[in-house]
């Protein structure tokens, strides 16, 4: 399964399953797909994901164990749907993912 976030103020950002529901979980919403989050209340998604991100030690991984893929810390996969939050943020543009 892929999670795809979707906003007009930014490029769509495509994850693996596993890794959208635990941004989503991070974000403080539930890991329905497809979900969405209202304009105004983008920002406080933003600083729940980011917090969480920054409270998560760097060592930490989403990589999944039986494939051929190298770790990827939790923070390097986050940052482009950070990016795609900031960006609906600042142009008050809701986020929604399918």
């Amino acid at each position: 399964m892929l999670v795809t976030f979707t906003t007009e103020a930014y490029a769509d950002i495509t994850m693996f399953g596993d890794v959208g529901l635990v941004m989503l979980k991070m974000m403080g919403h539930s890991a329905t797909v497809p979900g969405a989050i209202r304009a105004e209340d983008v920002p406080a998604a933003l600083e729940r994901l980011t917090t969480a991100v920054n409270a998560t030690p760097s060592a930490a991984s989403t990589s999944n164990k039986d494939a051929d893929e190298p770790n990827v810390s939790l923070r390097n996969r986050a940052l482009p749907l950070i990016e795609l939050l900031k960006a609906a943020a600042k142009e008050k543009a809701f986020v929604s993912w399918k």
